[in-house]
């Protein structure tokens, strides 16, 4: 199980809420979230109502203000808990152009710079296989992330980016 609370204030203070599972719109519970306290297991956050807009993954721990997760403001509507299952490997395919067109590569291990490793700027779509990851929009785990679990995704807006700008990624384990 995983526990998670929202405050709209800095420093744990004013308004609370409290999730044990996946919520789809808390916004209407608080006006704005300055600070959380993941208590228990692993969780993305999203800035919009129904998984939409940036993504934030946090684990067990305090974040007393909106830039310790890495966040652009104070807003956030929508959860979801990471759900690990025990023995998982990791592997993905990525591929140069949408549609699983183009050029491929398959990633087993975390990759601090996709130029470095592949020579790419950007990844147009993938086929996750097994585990979960998250790709970063600059080099060295930097930029708005974006969570990726079992799938295929043929396009950036399928993992919710607005470009296919990926610079880095890594495995996303317990």
């Amino acid at each position: 199980m995983g526990r998670i609370v929202f405050y709209e204030d800095k420093n744990f203070q004013g308004r609370r809420y409290e999730c044990d599972s996946d919520c789809s719109d808390f916004h209407t519970y608080l006006s704005r979230c300055n600070s959380i306290r993941v208590e228990s297991g692993a969780w993305v956050v999203y800035e919009r109502p129904n998984y939409m807009g940036y993504q934030y993954v946090l684990t067990r721990g305090e974040y007393p203000e909106y830039q310790r997760w890495m966040g652009l403001n104070d807003r956030l509507s929508s959860c979801k808990m990471i759900h690990f299952t025990s023995g998982t490997q990791y592997k993905m395919q990525l591929y140069e152009k949408a549609d699983f067109g183009g050029q491929a590569y398959e990633a087993t291990e975390d990759c601090p710079s996709l130029l470095e490793k592949f020579r790419w700027r950007e990844v147009n779509s993938c086929k996750v296989y097994d585990g979960w990851w998250v790709f970063y929009e600059h080099p060295n785990y930097r930029g708005r992330q974006y969570f990726l679990e079992k799938g295929e995704y043929r396009k950036p807006g399928d993992w919710g980016a607005v470009s296919p700008t990926v610079q880095s990624f890594r495995r996303f384990t317990e």
